[in-house]
This record gives C-alpha cells, sequence and structure tokens, in this order.
C-alpha cells in the first residue's frame, strides 16, 4: 500500500491510513513493519459466499490528513 501510494512507511502511519471493510469482520489490515495489505483473520469462502460463483470482499483505504 505505501508503494502504491507513494510513500514511505514513516509517512503511511502519520497520515493515519486504516482500512475499512463492510460488516462486522474486518478481514483486511496493514501490516505495521512493512506496510503490505494482509489478511487479519481466516477467511472462509464457502461461509461468505456460499450460492454465489464470484466472490468479492470489498475494502477501503482511508488517508487521514492531506497527501
Amino acid at each position: 500500500v505505501a508503494k502504491d501510494l507513494g510513500l514511505q512507511l514513516t509517512a503511511l502511519m502519520e497520515h493515519g491510513v486504516h482500512i475499512t471493510d463492510r460488516g462486522r469482520t474486518q478481514y483486511f489490515t496493514l501490516h505495521g513493519k512493512t506496510g503490505h495489505l494482509v489478511t487479519a483473520e481466516r477467511i472462509d469462502r464457502e461461509q461468505l459466499c456460499r450460492l454465489v460463483e464470484k466472490c468479492v470482499l470489498r475494502c477501503e483505504l482511508i488517508v487521514e490528513g492531506e497527501m
């Protein structure tokens, strides 16, 4: 994420960047030392998308402050 935004890791944390998911469960997070987008917990496709062929999890990246 830091690389895609063209920021150093320290700048990523200074801007208050965080990930939000729809729903109650937070599936994704930013790794504090690398700035990579990682899974926050196990994702069970059968539980989330039982009868749907194409399973999509959406999340948003929020950046606080000016860039």
